[in-house]
């Protein structure tokens, strides 16, 4: 910087040396060595006009003028009898511009990069932009962990006064986290608060998260992650002191220390609420989440003010304050608390924005709204808001913020962002056992048709043993009110001859329409009637019990189905689901219309409860009981089976229950299925969405008649899974033992699915 001015001083003083002449009137302006440039822009900026008396201080003004335009390297001027010669040497364009040796970047994204520097082609050659330019090279490839990069510039001169330029890039080898040092640490080990930091050394999973990678960022939410552990942990006067940073002389090791002082352990001796609090006092202090004797923590005062502000957001009160003012005893090592109640003005609604959504209709978006335009503010309804958007599983990301309208006081937006994803899959199912080999599944679908929220989905599935073909559609909002309607088409061939299942085939036909009916914002009943004909296929090898059926019920029936079902889903998100239930019941009877006379009824929960910050537990429980009515029996190809993905893992497809005395499967009049599962982010991915790992232990059976031989009783296994939502589509991965596995059982141990997305 000091040089630059110094030499420009320099630069001014000769030229006001070199312009030492007699003051004269300017007769005329004539101008030299242009060839882009318009002579008017050269004009324009002259200081001195035709008529003008020109002097020592307008020469030196008109050529630093013309310099400070960037346009030319070199100005000169000169008289010729009252007429004012200026004399220009243009600066070069930009004729191309390349980099050579660049792996961890698409050349194009840099060479875009440069831009913001002012270097790009058919641009003004500029000396200072290109070392601008060069140096934000070296800026991306150091926020990669690339301490060694080396970048060099070329600038070759062409004819017709222009200039290539090509940056000669030596990447090196990206630079590792060689040690983090914690000074000051005495109640937590080291390795502890370790475990807190995303930034690691070298470890298994560090070449997938690159956590391994010196970041200031990074760094500096460990830091605040620290004082967040302390501070919830009573240590209220908790400090970082200093943070080191270094790197070794080849670039490849990084060094970090941290200084802290850890302070004394406070316990909360009183907490109280003062203020203009509107509601009952003792409403609101039923929301503290402290109380006297407690250990203090941060998280706990933070939640409370939290808790606090959302009550009166009930009500109106958008900005609602509240603050704990501490009361410190650094004797006794206690603390009091005052939360200071600051309700503000009641505000209303006054728009809702949406942005983020191009492929999805705003309508799609608002009907889920159950906060209203030129409403009273209330929190609770834009929470529900969001929720049910998320919910939707038409977005990867939805946010809400709540801005104040400029000019008043009484006024807020509700913007609401949302980040599209996509909604259309092409999705295949795999597994593989000793018995079947490998197991090929596959559907078409896509849940927002033309951004409509409209569902279509199709099935086509030409497996030896199952062969499907079926069309699905849903318009979720078929009224304004709610109210839901589809209609399914199918068809659906079987041939069990190489599974596991007892020897038959069958083949269905059916059509059907149903209703979903919203009697509460999170329950709904459905309703639905649909016709199927099956006709059935035995072999010599199919077990008695199924020709004594088809002997005296036929080979082919008809038959009228009618469903009910209820409904209950409270879950916070489709994305990443940490709390809430979902309930469902539904029954299937066969109206005494044509020769088929049976029923099924199934009930499911599952339900999602945070154990911490990082952990959920999953409990999931499903029962099912059938049969015949009006002297009929239940039709053998409508029995439940268990077994596999879905059910209980670790076991082979549809193995559980009853067999005949050839070992065949053939499933059961009544089920029982059971679970637990915790959910965790995946090590090193921290808060990433899209990755989940899991333990899990899996039960469930089937049952029959009793004089039937076969896999009786509960079967259980216990394993890990692993989902991701990936950028092609969902994989599952999930391995299970068996754990109390009888000679009879057949087993997969190992099954996934993935899918592609659209």
């Amino acid at each position: 910087m000091y040089i630059n001015k110094l030499v420009g001083l320099i630069l001014l003083l000769c030229i006001t040396r070199a312009w030492a002449i007699e003051p004269f009137i300017v007769k005329d302006i004539r101008v030299e060595g242009i060839q882009r440039t318009d002579p008017g822009a050269v004009f324009s900026y002259l200081p001195v006009k035709v008529g003008d008396t020109m002097d020592n201080q307008q020469g030196a003004a008109a050529i630093h003028a013309l310099y400070a335009t960037g346009f030319f390297k070199d100005v000169r001027l000169k008289v010729d009898h009252g007429v004012l010669i200026v004399q220009v040497v243009e600066r070069p364009t930009i004729a191309s511009i390349d980099i050579v040796g660049t792996k961890e970047f698409p050349k194009k994204q840099l060479i875009e990069s440069m831009k913001y520097a002012g270097l790009a082609e058919a641009k003004i050659f500029d000396k200072g932009a290109l070392e601008k330019a060069t140096q934000e090279l070296k800026r991306q490839y150091i926020a990669r962990g690339k301490y060694d990069v080396q970048v060099a510039s070329t600038v070759t001169e062409l004819p017709r006064n222009r200039v290539s330029i090509v940056f000669n890039v030596v990447e090196g080898e990206v630079a590792r986290i060689k040690e983090i040092n914690l000074i000051g640490n005495h109640v937590y080990p080291e390795s502890q608060l370790l475990d807190l930091m995303k930034l690691s050394t070298p470890g298994w999973f560090a070449w997938f998260s690159s956590n391994d990678q010196y970041s200031k960022q990074k760094l500096s939410a460990d830091l605040e992650t620290l004082r967040s552990f302390y501070m919830d942990n009573g240590y209220l006067e908790f400090n970082i002191d200093s943070t080191q940073v270094s790197i070794t002389p080849d670039k490849k090791d990084i060094y970090i220390t941290i200084n802290m002082t850890e302070g004394a352990k406070y316990t909360v001796s009183g907490v109280s609420v003062s203020g203009d609090t509107l509601i009952p006092k003792a409403e609101i202090e039923k929301l503290v989440q402290v109380k006297a004797g407690d250990t203090f923590s941060r998280k706990a005062m933070t939640e409370t003010s939290k808790k606090i502000g959302e009550r009166l957001g009930q009500e109106g009160y958008a900005f609602a304050n509240v603050n704990a003012i501490p009361e410190i005893d650094k004797v006794k090592h206690q603390v009091a608390f005052n939360f200071v109640v600051d309700p503000g003005q009641r505000v209303y609604i006054h728009r809702i924005n949406i942005s983020g959504n191009n492929k999805t209709r705003d309508e799609v978006i608002r009907r889920e709204f159950r906060q209203t335009e030129g409403e009273w503010f209330d929190v609770e309804k834009i929470k529900k808001s969001k929720q049910r958007v998320d919910k939707l599983n038409f977005f990867s990301d939805v946010n809400i913020e709540t801005p104040q309208v400029q000019g008043t006081s009484d006024q807020v937006d509700v913007n609401m962002s949302v980040k599209e994803k996509s909604t259309g899959s092409i999705s295949v199912g795999a597994g593989f056992s000793s018995g079947e080999g490998l197991i090929l599944t596959g559907s078409v679908s896509q849940s927002n048709l033309f951004g409509t929220g409209n569902f279509l989905s199709t099935q086509i599935n030409t497996g030896k043993i199952n062969q499907v073909y079926s069309v699905s559609y849903t318009n979720p909002y078929f009224t304004d009110d709610g109210v839901s309607r589809g209609f399914d088409l199918y068809k659906r061939n079987s041939d069990s001859k190489s599974t596991a299942v007892s020897q038959y085939s069958s083949h269905t036909l059916g059509a059907g329409v149903r209703f979903g009916v919203p009697i509460s914002e999170d329950q709904t009943i459905s309703y639905g009637l649909s016709a199927e004909n099956t006709q059935l296929g035995l072999f010599s090898s199919s077990p008695t019990r199924l020709i004594q059926y088809v002997n005296v019920a036929g080979a082919k029936s008809n038959s009228l189905l009618g469903t009910i079902g209820w409904g209950r889903n409270s879950l916070d998100s489709a994305i990443y689901t940490t709390s809430g239930s979902l309930q469902r019941a539904t029954a299937e009877v066969s109206l005494p219309v044509f020769n088929l006379r049976y029923y099924k009824v199934d009930y499911l929960q599952q339900w999602f409860h945070p154990l911490s910050d990082d952990l959920t537990l999953m409990l999931h429980g499903e029962a099912g009981i059938a049969g015949g009515y009006s002297g009929d029996e239940l039709p053998f190809f409508k029995n439940f089976y268990a077994g596999g993905p879905g059910s209980v893992r670790g076991y082979d497809s549809n193995s559980l229950g009853p067999r005949d005395s050839t070992d065949q499967v053939l499933g059961g009049s009544r089920r029982v299925l059971a679970g637990a599962e915790v959910l965790m982010p995946f090590p090193g991915m921290g808060k990433e969405r899209s990755v989940r790992l899991s333990g899990f232990i899996d039960g469930g059976a089937v049952y029959g008649q009793g004089d039937l031989p076969g896999s009786a009783g509960m079967r259980y296994s216990a394993g890990v899974a692993f989902t991701w939502i990936s950028p092609v589509g969902p994989l599952k991965f999930s391995y299970a033992l068996p754990i109390n596995k009888q000679p009879q059982d057949r087993l997969q141990k190992f099954q996934f699915t993935l899918g592609s997305v659209f």
